[in-house]
């Protein structure tokens, strides 16, 4: 596997502040190569041999805006099981439902924009029900929980311009712990 040359902003670049527009079908091909290149890179970052060799850090969703291409995107590559990968292509996702209970991740949640470390809790959903459209338009509906659902809405926020940093209380970075699962 060839590491694919994907340059991923970092939290200071304005763009990713944006809101993304709707993806508008047919994808062209440079989008569908993006969407490969960035399974692939998602992969290679998830195989410590691969991740050693090109200096990655590990992660398992990945925006279009964090490449600077403001439209609503993402993919996620999921290691359910070592050296297995389930992959997610999200386009033009919305949220149908969400649950009352509410998730977060106990130590914290990254991402590949971050390059430092944060405190606090990012407060989630448990689970959800998606409905987005894949690669070729076709609509289809998702039922996402536990660390799924946190990455899908991580990645959802994304596409409206909203860091994971933004959702941490600054005056009060653990605030309302007590009323969430942590997982």
């Amino acid at each position: 596997m060839k590491l694919p040359n994907l340059i991923i902003l970092d939290e200071k670049d304005k763009r990713l502040h944006q809101k993304s527009k709707e993806v508008v079908f047919p994808l062209s091909l440079e989008e569908k190569q993006l969407i490969l290149d960035m399974q692939t890179y998602l992969k290679m970052s998830q195989i410590e041999e691969s991740r050693v060799q090109y200096n990655l850090r590990a992660g398992t969703g990945l925006s279009a805006v964090q490449l600077g291409i403001l439209k609503r995107f993402f993919v996620i590559v999921d290691e359910y099981e070592e050296g297995k990968f389930q992959n997610y292509v999200v386009i033009n996702p919305k949220i149908k439902s969400m649950s009352e209970e509410m998730i977060y991740v106990g130590e914290g949640e990254g991402c590949l924009s971050v390059n430092r470390d944060t405190n606090g809790i990012v407060p989630r959903y448990a689970r959800m029900t998606i409905e987005a459209q894949d690669v070729d338009g076709k609509p289809y509906t998702i039922r996402v929980r536990e660390e799924i659902s946190i990455i899908f809405q991580h990645e959802m926020d994304h596409l409206d311009g909203i860091l994971f940093t933004d959702r941490i209380d600054s005056k009060n970075p653990f605030k309302d712990a007590n009323l969430m699962r942590e997982i």
